[in-house]
């Protein structure tokens, strides 16, 4: 999620790899300065906000009071003065990357190029394009997108990569952002230095450093202490009371009973949580739970201003890259063929279950259901270690997702949704706990249910209800949650095995997703197709993981 903020330029010392390490050159380490009359102070958050201001002219002053100022703070009327800080060269960077107006990101791209030119080290970003999966043509900022692009970046001030690629469904993104915004910055229970807090420790569930760095830097600027992010130890009781809630909401929903609620904001309990602040913190927290599967779904590459987003050593001469984004075939044409057999497969399966006239009994529904919930995906992929500042915020880092319905073992109970749903019984306790949260989640939740442009593939005019329909209700029973009146065959007929793979792990243990998996399904799909795909496992998991937590509110409130 963006910041809401514009970070300000500092004007110190040259960057270099190491934040702490300044470059100090042979004129100091401040701005020349020409004469006291003719000083010209450093830009400030107020005045690079103005770059993203609606009114036209405003914006151009304001890019050409910036260009100003980075070349006088550059000295090019005489040698030896400062150069740009770290941070002033990374926004740069950044605006000169991502931003959609075109004229700040050329102008940007100038000004990183005379630095350059004057002897300063300059970053550049290691990834060509928002994902590692997605080749960067596929999403241009010039495009029918942009409009909700520019509209991001003059809201929040710069547009990442989760944005970017969620733009390729420009109806879902626009309801996405408002729920962040209802999330971080509107006024609640919790403080804003703490929600981003209580995002951090979530995304350090599932090692996503994209999430952890975002949040970090908004938990900062909102004013947090920097010595929480070293450790959870450092973090006020009260915050940390919530990993046990935490490790069950991103791995075992389903393990999450009123005890632990009532262990949090009853009367005994210390430090207390009110029934609205835990509310505000689980959605918090299973938001950036979903998110978190998003990004490792997509294969989302670090900011260039992220940790492992920039480097400011010159490329290799001798490195070429290789593409990564789809697997070499020797012979293209019978690769075609064969696509076009699978989707025209996969086409025929989804209008014959249409017209299904057979009704299954209910015994068959759930021999059904209990087939597919029990069926072995495997998804142990082997990662190397999170990093430290992930791994320094994650209380038992061994627990992790097992199987809802683990074999030999004692299953949890089911959940059926028609005993507890989001619609009859979620929603409107959301909306009495954190009024019009409920809203913001509910259209979020219609929107990627009905989001369809009537194309599959290479086809057009497709009725995609039913595929739509198993993938959720996949998530869903993978979760333990079960529909009674959905036949569960369908799930098995529509939804090929390397699909469930990706879906399982996205869904599951998104931290163990890699390009080979993400590449194995729909191999013939657009790849917004296969972002539609993410955005319904985000959803589904989501909604997953608040039934089991409303429903445990529920019980300790009766």
């Amino acid at each position: 999620m963006a910041s809401g903020s514009v970070p300000g330029f500092t004007l110190q010392a040259n960057g270099d790899d190491n934040p702490g390490q300044v470059s100090s050159g042979s004129g100091g380490s401040s701005c020349h300065r020409r004469s006291d009359s003719e000083s010209e102070p450093p830009p400030t958050a107020k005045s690079l906000a103005r770059l993203c201001s609606r009114d036209k002219d405003e914006r151009t002053t304001a890019l050409e009071e910036l260009s100003q100022k980075v070349l006088v703070c550059l000295g090019l009327d005489r040698p030896g003065s400062a150069r740009l800080s770290k941070q002033t060269l990374l926004h740069l960077l950044r605006l000169s990357r991502s931003c959609p107006l075109e004229e700040v990101r050329v102008r940007a791209t100038e000004l990183l190029w005379t630095a350059q030119e004057e002897g300063v080290k300059v970053p550049r970003a290691l990834a060509s394009g928002p994902s590692c999966f997605i080749p960067a043509k596929e999403m241009l900022i010039e495009g029918p997108n942009q409009d909700i692009l520019i509209e991001s970046f003059l809201s929040l001030g710069r547009v990442d990569h989760l944005t970017t690629i969620m733009a390729l469904h420009p109806s879902y993104l626009s309801c996405f952002l408002k729920t962040q915004h209802a999330l971080f910055e509107l006024d609640g229970p919790l403080p804003r230095d703490w929600r981003h807090y209580i995002s951090v420790l979530a995304a350090a569930r599932h090692h996503c450093s994209y999430m952890v760095q975002q949040h970090s830097a908004a938990f900062l600027e909102a004013g947090g202490e920097e010595n929480w992010l070293g450790g959870l130890e450092h973090a006020p009781a009260k915050l940390r009371s919530l990993q046990t809630l935490n490790k069950l909401l991103a791995h075992r929903p389903w393990l999450i009973t009123q005890q632990h609620i009532q262990e949090l904001v009853c009367a005994g309990a210390e430090p207390r949580w009110s029934l609205a602040e835990l509310i505000h913190a689980v959605i918090l927290m299973a938001n950036t739970h979903s998110l978190c599967s998003f990004a490792w779904g997509c294969g989302l590459n670090p900011e260039p201003d992220h940790v492992g987003g920039y480097t400011f050593h010159p490329p290799s001469p001798s490195h070429v890259p290789r593409s990564t984004h789809s697997p070499a075939h020797e012979d293209g044409r019978q690769e075609l063929v064969d696509g076009a057999v699978e989707v025209e497969v996969l086409m025929k399966r989804m209008v014959e279950l249409q017209e299904q006239e057979e009704e299954c009994t209910q015994e068959e529904m759930v021999t059904r259901f209990e087939r597919e919930r029990s069926e072995s995906i495997p998804t142990a992929v082997v990662r190397g270690a999170p990093p430290e500042l992930v791994l320094c915020l994650v209380e038992e880092p061994e627990f992790r997702y097992e199987d809802f319905a683990p074999r030999g073992e004692q299953s949890p109970h089911i959940m059926r949704a028609q005993d507890y749903s989001w619609e009859d019984h979620g929603f409107s306790l959301v909306q009495r706990l954190l009024p019009d949260m409920g809203q913001f989640l509910d259209e979020e939740f219609q929107v990627v249910s009905n989001l369809t442009y009537h194309r599959m593939a290479m086809h057009e005019g497709v009725d995609t209800y039913t595929l739509r329909k198993a993938l959720w209700n996949y998530i869903h029973c993978l979760y333990g949650i079960r529909y009674d009146d959905y036949d569960y065959g369908s799930v098995n007929v529509l939804l090929e095995r390397s699909l469930k793979v990706f879906v399982k792990t996205v869904a599951c243990h998104p931290e163990q997703t890699t390009a080979r998996i993400y590449h194995a399904f729909w191999r013939h799909f657009r790849h917004s197709e296969k972002v539609h795909a993410n955005l319904i496992v985000m959803e589904a998991r989501l909604q997953a993981a608040l039934l089991y937590t409303l429903r445990a509110i529920t019980y300790y409130m009766r």
